[in-house]
C-alpha cells in the first residue's frame, strides 16, 4: 500500500478517536463513578495511529476494513471501560457481529476458506482461556473481558496461529506494566480496580502490526 493511501487512512482514524469519546459517554454516563473520560485529542491521536498502524501493516490483506471496523468499536470500549470499568454487550456484540460479517465477506474474495476456520478457532481459544482466568480466585478479569477478548480472536485468528499467539500474551504483559507504572506513582493501590479492556485491545492491535 502506498505512503499516500497509508496516510490517508491514518487520517480517517482521527476522526474515529474524536467521536469515540461522547459515543462511550452515552453507554457509560450512569455508571463513570467519579472517573474522567479520555480527552478527545488523546484519543483522535490514538485513532490515528492505530488506523495507521493497521493500514501500513496489512495493506494487502482484504480483511483490513474489517480490521479497521474492529479499531473503530475497540475506540468506543477503551473509552467505556476505561470511564466506567464497563464492555458493554451491545458494542463488543458489534465488533463481533462485524468482524465475523466482514471476514466472510474477505473470505468470498480471498476463496480461502480455511482463514475463516482458524479466525473462528481464534474466537473460540480466546474465550475458552479467558474465561478459565475469570474463574480463578481472586481473578480481577470481568466476562466483559473474556467476551471482548473472544470478539478479538476472531480477526486475529484470520490473521494467522502467531498473531493469536500474540494477541493472547500481550494483554498480561501490557496490564502488568500500567498497573506497575501506576503503582509507582502512587495513582492506584494493590486492591483498586483497573481496566483490562485496553490492555486487551491494545495487544490485539500490537498483534496485528507486528506478525
Amino acid at each position: 500500500m502506498s505512503a499516500l493511501l497509508v496516510t490517508g487512512i491514518a487520517l480517517l482514524g482521527a476522526p474515529a478517536g474524536w467521536v469515540a469519546v461522547p459515543v462511550g459517554r452515552l453507554f457509560c454516563a450512569d455508571r463513570a463513578a467519579g472517573r474522567r473520560a479520555p480527552r478527545r485529542a488523546v484519543l483522535a491521536s490514538v485513532g490515528a495511529v492505530a488506523f495507521g498502524g493497521l493500514a501500513a501493516a496489512r495493506g494487502d490483506d482484504p480483511a483490513l476494513p474489517t480490521l479497521l471496523l474492529v479499531a473503530s468499536v475497540g475506540l468506543v470500549l477503551a473509552v467505556t471501560d476505561l470511564t466506567a470499568l464497563r464492555l458493554p454487550d451491545p458494542l463488543v456484540g458489534v465488533a463481533a457481529l462485524g468482524g465475523g460479517l466482514g471476514l466472510t465477506a474477505a473470505t468470498a474474495a480471498t476463496g480461502e476458506p480455511r482463514r475463516l476456520a482458524v479466525a473462528a478457532a481464534g474466537a473460540a481459544l480466546s474465550f475458552i482461556g479467558y474465561a478459565l482466568l475469570a474463574l480463578l480466585p481472586r481473578a480481577r478479569l470481568g466476562f466483559g473481558d473474556v467476551k471482548l477478548a473472544a470478539a478479538l480472536g476472531l480477526p486475529l485468528g484470520w490473521l494467522g496461529w502467531p498473531a493469536l499467539r500474540l494477541g493472547l500474551l500481550l494483554p498480561h504483559v501490557l496490564a502488568g506494566v500500567a498497573v506497575l507504572v501506576l503503582l509507582a506513582a502512587g495513582r492506584v493501590r494493590r486492591d483498586t480496580p483497573v481496566p483490562f479492556g485496553p490492555a486487551i485491545l491494545g495487544g490485539a492491535w500490537l498483534a496485528a502490526v507486528l506478525t
